[in-house]
């Protein structure tokens, strides 16, 4: 019985979907991206614990039923109303790693960002402003603190997407939700950089 209406559902979808043309586009849920950024963010930078990951959404019929009424609205428009339930996964094995290693070089990267030696850009990444007072092997712990961080950040956004099932062009979109959260989330005295490219320090 269940096998067949689920049979009906795809049918009618597929129907619906040819008959009226409609051209249809990957839902890309960006509050809960925003959302999962704070988090991360949090985790990594504030030292915080981890918060046990909730329970993964069955596979079963029911969760079947409600993938394909969520897809049917999505194709039909109202994608804003799915926007205060959607959900997406930060739970993979490669993300569970990168914010292991990211969480990890937390410590000693925050306390070249307390001295100024380095700065958030507004893409989110991380920058060496300057190093006069550091001797050569510091400046060069310190170039491979930051591509370290910068390459995990950039492969987090990429695995996030991977995750979601969102197309590789989504992995720009949620580096620019990341950008903001790091910039929000920095400390005072910290160097950030504006939309427009201008360095300040954060009040």
């Amino acid at each position: 019985m269940k096998k067949s209406m689920l049979s009906r559902v795809v049918i009618f979808l597929l129907i619906f979907g040819l008959g009226s043309c409609v051209t249809i586009n990957i839902y890309f849920p960006a509050a809960a991206v925003e959302k999962a950024a704070d988090r991360i963010v949090d985790e990594v930078w504030g030292g915080k614990e981890d918060k046990p990951a909730a329970p993964e959404k069955g596979s079963g019929p029911q969760s079947f039923m409600n993938q394909m009424f969520r897809f049917a609205l999505t194709a039909i428009g109202p994608a804003d109303a799915l926007a205060q339930e959607a959900d997406i996964n930060i739970t993979t094995p490669a993300i569970r790693a990168l914010k292991e290693s990211i969480k990890e070089r937390a410590g000693a990267l925050q306390a070249y960002l307390d001295k100024g030696n380095v700065g958030i850009a507004n893409n989110g990444l991380l920058v060496v402003r300057s190093v006069e007072e550091a001797g050569l092997k510091d400046k060069a712990l310190l170039k491979r603190l930051v591509d370290a961080e910068n390459a995990d950040r950039n492969n987090l956004y990429t695995e996030i997407a991977k995750a979601n099932k969102f197309p590789p062009e989504k992995v720009k979109d949620i580096g620019e939700i990341f950008a903001k959260s790091w910039i929000s989330q920095a400390k005072k005295g910290w160097w950030i950089q504006d939309a427009s490219g201008k360095w300040s320090v954060k009040e």
